[in-house]
């Protein structure tokens, strides 16, 4: 099943039970779908570049929420119900592409080689090596410029 993020712009006065009976019935809606629902993020209030009108006003800010969600394909054309919702503003359903986890990150073949490339690049000795010659070379440059300054 893809991965899936869901952004829910809510009004900005509408209760905290109410945001949580929303985000309640479209997880259930993603639970009814064998889906699962991987993160929830409340990002807070957020200023509008515009106003967004509705039948009770026009808003300039809204609640900013972001659903993380993995579910069939199909669901997208599910949540319609979401435009007749009156507590919001605006939503959007955003599939996460060539999203690959864990091991399946890496080819069977170039496991192993990458893994040991890595360890291999962290416990470099000759890097400590170069690092001290670094400081050599800054030393030389300090005792140049003391004897400038001399004989200036």
């Amino acid at each position: 099943m893809p991965l899936y993020d869901c952004m829910l712009l809510l009004k900005p006065n509408i209760q905290r039970e109410a945001i949580a009976d929303l985000v309640a019935r479209v997880g259930k809606h993603v639970y009814r779908r064998n889906g699962v629902l991987t993160d929830l993020k409340t990002l807070g209030t957020v200023q509008l570049g515009y106003g967004i009108k509705k039948l009770d006003g026009r808003y300039y800010q809204g609640e900013l929420m972001q659903m993380t969600m993995m579910t069939p394909p199909s669901f997208n054309s599910e949540l319609s119900y979401l435009n007749k919702e009156d507590r919001l503003l605006r939503w959007l359903l955003i599939k996460h592409r060539d999203m690959k986890f864990g091991t399946d990150f890496f080819a069977e073949d170039d496991a192993k080689s990458e893994l040991r490339n890595f360890r291999s690049n962290l416990y470099d000795e000759n890097s400590e090596e170069d690092a001290d010659d670094d400081d050599d070379d800054d030393d030389e440059y300090d005792v140049d410029e003391q004897s400038e300054t001399k004989e200036g």
